[in-house]
């Protein structure tokens, strides 16, 4: 039993320095990934929520999930883990409990669904509940939720810092109602709100007010598991939704594999010419990871969806684009390192709001490149990467996953480039590093993890 509540199958990464492999010749490997952490910490507000158990399939068993699984147990929801057929660790089965029970802590780590997701519950409880964080995540924003929280009655003591830690005093109701909020530092808010709508007294109509909303592809994957669960919403206008009061149906739900999480490895192939493949990989998603395919073909890959599975194919070089990220600000970093090494400068636009994720990814991926010897610059809404000579040299992995696998990534082709924290990738990948090597050495049928690294949720 681990200080997280829950018993690994295996162990996850320990170590914390790791020298990035080069490849030392084209890679032909096809793998699996594990579960989208997106839709297990959605599946499991909304199972939480229901009017009866729910089972999720191949559920994501990493930090994130972990973070989730134990902040809906401290609401008095029962989690238990039971075997099935996944590669990745144990299906949870999710029975509610209403209403949700106070004095407890929610302690989301790392996680920005679980502080922006499980705030919105905690009025359901009876009692106070606490939610916090890991002291490298207390400066999320969280205000905006705050606010939009209070405004639909939920009563909260954040001792006038408009962020985390904070108590809310649940009444065991939420009123709801209609409400308006700039959304535009985290699509999370939006969300967050959404998930918890149904169980409102009058249901939601929520109105952003801001200008550009990030991560919409986020939104719709929160109002279509929504609809998987019999709530429709209503979208009248763009930035605009309504949920209506109503019950949310107990459901057993497969999770697909996180497609982001899979970035890196298809673009591994660019990097280091040869082919990867991804199976399972869903012939609709709203992932942002979904968009994948057109990105890395725009670069010059070549991309093919057959039985199943994504393949891309390193061209021979690649091609440097302009690109409107704001869709898929998680893809940043992947797409910041093939551009370290692509024929032409390249700017990504769009991804302002990635300075408020795990650090501020824009400041730490121009720093960490130029450590290195290359060239990127900070732009208000974005980065512009201007492909340089590189050298080894310690990549700085800020407490973030993504700045982790982007430091893996650019080894590929850089010796001796060093991740001072691959640990950071057990936040939504514990697999990362025993995945990265077995693709790279090579197995051509089937590279899955399921003796490494697996963390399971069971209590």
């Amino acid at each position: 039993m681990t200080a997280h509540g829950y018993s690994p199958r295996t162990k996850p990464v320990a170590s914390r320095s790791w020298k990035a492999p080069v490849a030392a010749e084209p890679l032909r490997a096809a793998l699996t990934v594990p579960g989208s952490k997106s839709l297990t910490n959605r599946e499991l507000i909304l199972a939480a929520l229901a009017d009866g158990p729910s089972r999720l399939t191949s559920p994501l068993h990493s930090d994130d999930s972990a973070r989730m699984v134990e902040a809906l147990r401290a609401l008095g929801v029962s989690i238990q883990p039971e075997r099935g057929a996944g590669e990745f660790g144990d299906d949870l089965v999710v029975t509610p409990i209403w209403p949700f029970v106070g004095g407890g802590v929610a302690d989301s780590g790392q996680a920005g669904t679980v502080m922006r997701f499980v705030a919105a519950l905690a009025g359901f409880a009876l009692g106070d509940v606490t939610v916090t964080a890991h002291e490298s995540a207390l400066h999320r924003p969280m205000g905006t939720m705050i606010k939009a929280l209070r405004d639909v009655g939920v009563d909260i003591d954040d001792g006038g810092r408009w962020g985390l830690p904070f108590v809310v005093r649940g009444h065991g109701h939420v009123r709801g109602g209609e409400i308006a909020m700039d959304a535009s530092a985290s699509s999370q808010f939006v969300s967050g709100l959404l998930l918890a709508a149904p169980r409102f007294d009058v249901g939601l109509h929520l109105i952003h007010t801001g200008s550009r909303l990030p991560s919409i592809p986020h939104i719709d994957m929160t109002v279509e598991a929504l609809g998987r669960r019999g709530v429709h919403v209503e979208r009248p206008a763009a930035g605009e939704w309504i949920v209506p009061a109503g019950t949310l149906r107990g459901k057993d739900l497969a999770i697909e594999p996180d497609l982001s999480n899979a970035a890196p490895f298809l673009a591994a192939a660019m990097i280091a010419g040869g082919s990867v493949s991804v199976k399972g990989w869903p012939a609709h998603s709203t992932q942002p990871g979904a968009m994948l395919g057109d990105i890395l073909s725009i670069m010059g890959a070549r991309v093919v969806r057959r039985g199943g599975a994504l393949t891309v194919t390193g061209g021979g070089s690649i091609t440097g684009v302009d690109l409107d990220l704001s869709a898929a600000g998680e893809l940043t970093p992947t797409i910041f390192a093939l551009a370290a090494f692509a024929d032409a400068p390249t700017t990504l636009y769009g991804i302002g709001h990635i300075r408020g994720h795990e650090t501020d990814r824009i400041a730490a991926l121009v720093g960490e490149l130029r450590r290195l010897g290359g060239e990127a610059h900070e732009l208000d809404d974005g980065i512009r990467i201007i492909p340089r000579p590189l050298h080894g040299g310690v990549w700085r992995a800020h407490h973030d996953h993504r700045m982790a696998t982007t430091g893996a990534l650019i080894g590929l082709a850089v010796p001796g480039v060093e991740v001072d924290d691959i640990s950071t990738t057990n936040k939504t990948m514990p697999q990362f590093a025993q995945l990265w090597r077995r693709m790279l050495d090579g197995d051509p049928d089937d590279v899955s993890t399921r003796p490494h690294g697996v963390r399971n949720l069971a209590s």
